[in-house]
């Protein structure tokens, strides 16, 4: 680590502003197929755990649902520090772990079945409609928490990412590409969010 990455470090350590508990980052299929993609996603967990998060999330964009399997495949064998659990386009359940990485599942479609199965609940009988909630569509997604900070690299767009879970997280945007993405590119955002002061809709 150089003395600017220690310098960033120390900044961020110093400032008394609560850090983000739960970080997202949003990557395209294409970042994954360059080289040394998974390695980097490797160091990015242990840079985020390190600064204090307890969840991170990671959404993948892909343009062929096809590719989502052998994408999914590959982070069975990325060095990762804790549990990871991977969703693609067709899976429904619920994911539960330090690290939870989403291949084409789109938000669209996770809110969309969020409130297919609430429906299908109420037409049951097993729900009553004057009595849903917030918490009934949070139940009901695959990724429920509520990312504190979301970093988008290479452009600003997030593409179709949570549109539920991340309506007050603070978005991060940096024109650092994947395969470019350091140690100190994370530091930075921390340091942004650090600035920022959270409304929450308010």
């Amino acid at each position: 680590m150089g003395l600017y990455d220690s310098y960033l470090a120390m900044r961020v350590r110093m400032d008394d502003t609560p850090l983000p508990e739960h970080v997202a980052l949003v990557i395209t299929e294409r970042d994954l197929l360059e080289q040394g993609a998974y390695e980097t996603l490797s160091r990015f967990f242990r840079w985020a755990f390190e600064f204090g998060a307890e969840r991170i999330t990671v959404y993948v964009s892909v343009l062929d649902a096809a590719a989502a399997p052998t994408l999914a495949r590959q982070f069975d064998q990325i060095d990762a520090p804790a549990e990871v659990a991977v969703r693609g386009p067709e899976d429904g359940e619920r994911a539960d772990a330090p690290i939870q990485v989403g291949i084409g599942l789109g938000g669209k479609h996770e809110f969309t079945n969020a409130v297919r199965n609430v429906a299908s609940e109420v037409a049951e009988g097993d729900l009553d409609p004057a009595d849903i909630d917030e918490s009934d569509i949070e139940e009901r997604l695959v990724f429920p928490a509520e990312p504190d900070l979301v970093i988008k690299t290479g452009a600003e767009r997030l593409s179709d990412f949570m549109i539920w879970q991340s309506v007050y997280s603070e978005l991060y945007f940096t024109d650092v590409n994947w395969r470019d993405f350091r140690r100190r590119d994370f530091l930075r955002a921390l340091l942004e969010y650090q600035d920022r002061n959270r409304r929450f809709g308010r």
